[in-house]
């Protein structure tokens, strides 16, 4: 297996590593709050009931499950055997709003299913609180290896910016930016007209700063010194720890490839700590090839020395 291929077949171990990371109430992508309103009494479920949850309408699970910290997992398809469903909370994602006009909040949450093989479905599911009860209302699939960059809701309307295969892609390398919008009607979710907003390439992130939250899937980075990240023309640049660095960059094949050039930067000494946050961020951007999204974070895969991969994740830069 190719290393490109070992990265775009990542995604299941992805998925379940962000189910773990931190961030308690985090509403990512972003999250609109809403106003307080007579239904106050029943809030959305918090981010700790979603993640111990009930949920059902998702095809690999054949059935009613329940998460248990965010990840469900089903029996081996073989006895004795490795390889069963599975079904992950992804990225602690919780939007919240009232979906059907009762008076009531519910929340949007994004859910992985897994079959056992090399595919991955993205779901989206509504949950709420009825007869006391943390309830899943409705669950609509997103399709198979589709990346989440943005979510929100729009009054009533659940908005996702994806990037999904169009009809020359093949199914691991998706590469059409789209729009996608769900209402909730009748205890059903339903998908509108999606919009076409263009290609996956190096503009996609443009225009947002992004700030370095995790070396590898199960490594944090510190809060500080800060890494930021912002595309700059024909070239990366940001804050490396200490000094403020730029690399050029270039679109890779396939769609979400990317090569980046050697680093320059100033030349300001800093403590032992930040200078050695800087070195490791400068060895890992050396070794980018592949840009992804997971529910709104910007992943970047990297060549390690010893050959094997790893991935940053970045958050875009809250609004000011």
């Amino acid at each position: 297996m190719t290393q490109l291929t070992t990265v775009l077949y990542a995604t299941a171990a992805a998925i379940a590593m962000a189910a773990a990371l931190p961030g308690e109430g985090r509403q990512t992508p972003t999250a609109q709050p809403r106003p307080t309103t007579s239904g106050a009494a029943r809030p959305a479920p918090t981010l700790h009931e979603l993640k111990n949850a009930s949920y059902k309408g998702i095809e690999a699970a054949r059935g009613a499950f329940t998460l248990a910290n965010g990840k469900w997992e089903g029996k081996p398809y073989e006895p004795g055997g490795n390889s069963g469903p599975s079904v992950t909370f992804v990225g602690d994602v919780r939007l919240t709003g009232d979906l059907d006009g009762n008076g009531a909040e519910e929340a949007v949450v994004l859910l992985a299913a897994n079959a056992g093989g090399t595919g991955e479905m993205s779901y989206l599911a509504i949950v709420g609180r009825l007869a006391g009860r943390i309830t899943n209302i409705a669950t609509a699939p997103i399709g198979d290896r589709v990346q989440v960059r943005d979510a929100r809701i729009d009054g009533r309307r659940i908005v996702l910016d994806v990037v999904q295969a169009g009809e020359q892609d093949a199914a691991c390398c998706p590469g059409d930016l789209v729009t996608r919008t769900w209402d909730l009607a009748g205890g059903r979710l339903r998908e509108g007209a999606p919009v076409a907003t263009g290609r996956l390439s190096l503009e996609t992130i443009a225009g947002v700063e992004w700030v370095l939250t995790h070396w590898s899937w199960d490594e944090a980075a510190p809060a500080a010194p800060e890494v930021t990240l912002k595309l700059d023309g024909a070239r990366l640049a940001g804050s490396a720890g200490c000094n403020n660095y730029f690399a050029p960059v270039k679109p890779g094949d396939p769609p979400g490839g990317i090569q980046v050039g050697p680093a320059g930067s100033t030349r300001m000494m800093c403590p032992g700590a930040e200078m050695a946050v800087e070195q490791r961020f400068f060895a890992q951007l050396a070794g980018v090839t592949q840009m992804r999204f997971l529910a709104g974070q910007l992943a970047l895969s990297y060549a390690k020395p010893d050959k094997t991969l790893g991935v940053m994740l970045f958050e875009r830069r809250a609004a000011q």
